[in-house]
């Protein structure tokens, strides 16, 4: 009777033992001795459509590296928020190896890191052509060394683009047509606190469950990107469009530091062309999308105004209270680094 209540005891702890959530360590399984039969899985979470253009992009860097590593590497895309309902959520998941790589907004990623709060700054830069400049350059290699810090290692920035603003109760010219707004803002500090330096009643929330919360009124307003207004159908909860391009979007390729490393240095090099070209394809189909979306959100009766420099004027001098709060603990070098790229 002893032995068969052991060994039921046994058997139901091998039972439990294997039922743990996927880590890191799951994303490798060995095919021979030396090191070179080793396979990967890559298990790449994000929260948009497969629409979008980081889908898109994603699915060409799926195929690249799965072919130029022979079959050593399988790349698993889960779209959608399948997997997690934040870009935080996300992050932390890669952060501790429950999956390799994730592709956020940059903006979530000051909980993690606050120098990246300087790409967060409003009115920052003028153009995509200066936002890549910094991106690309010393800054942005600045920071994405630095992700290693948390566990992270930043392969390529690529984009949202600039984020615009949403309402149902009329064209937004100025900040005062925003005093009192319930307004959603992303999970930062900086954005809340800049729409706050406009008069809204801002507070961040959940982007998976934002349609519902427009829907049934607990918030009045949003900013998001075009391409997000439109493949996440927010056109049918919001009326009004304002083109302030307050803030540039950034989004970032993300994978776990440790799964990073223990690549064979092939398979590194494989990781690391194949998130060049994602970014290089990434940003144009964006811009493309940009237009074409723009022109559905106006079929699908969204108003649609454009800020002229003297309204954004008003808005810049605005929020000049959020450059003196958070250029202190941002750094004034990586500030002055940002604004020299719109040079």
């Amino acid at each position: 009777m002893k032995k068969l209540l052991w060994l039921t005891m046994l058997i139901a702890v091998l039972i439990v033992s294997g039922c743990g959530r996927p880590t890191a360590g799951d994303s490798k399984s060995s095919g021979g001795e030396g090191g070179d039969g080793d396979k990967y899985t890559i298990r790449i979470a994000h929260l948009v459509p497969e629409e979008q253009s980081s889908h898109i992009a994603a699915e060409t860097f799926k195929k690249n590296v799965e072919e130029r590593s022979n079959g050593r590497i399988e790349v698993q895309l889960y779209p959608n928020g399948s997997l997690y309902g934040s870009d935080r959520e996300a992050i932390e998941a890669v952060q501790l190896g429950n999956v390799e790589m994730t592709i956020p907004a940059v903006a979530p990623l000051a909980s993690f890191n606050k120098k990246f709060m300087v790409f967060d700054l409003p009115f920052l830069f003028n153009s995509n052509e200066a936002a890549y400049k910094a991106l690309d350059g010393e800054l942005g290699e600045t920071l994405l060394k630095d992700l290693e810090n948390n566990d992270l290692k930043g392969l390529v920035f690529a984009e949202n683009g600039f984020r615009h603003m949403s309402n149902n109760n009329g064209p937004i010219e100025s900040p005062e047509d925003l005093k009192g707004m319930k307004f959603r803002t992303l999970e930062n500090p900086v954005h809340t606190d800049t729409f706050k330096s406009f008069g809204a009643n801002a507070s961040p929330f959940a982007f998976g469950e934002l349609y519902t919360a427009l829907q049934q009124k607990t918030y009045d307003a949003m900013e998001c990107p075009i391409s997000l207004y439109y493949t996440n159908k927010f056109y049918e909860v919001q009326d009004y469009l304002t083109m302030s391009g307050h803030v540039y979007a950034a989004t970032i390729l993300l994978m776990n530091n440790d799964f990073y490393n223990n690549l064979p240095e092939d398979l590194q090099e494989v990781i690391t062309e194949a998130s060049l070209e994602y970014r290089d394809e990434q940003r144009e189909i964006a811009q493309k999308q940009d237009k074409e979306f723009l022109d559905k959100l106006k079929e699908g009766g969204m108003q649609v105004n454009e800020l002229t420099d003297k309204q954004k004027d008003a808005f810049r001098e605005a929020s000049r209270s959020v450059y003196d709060k958070y250029i202190p603990e941002i750094g004034e070098d990586l500030v002055n680094q940002a604004l020299e790229a719109n040079n």
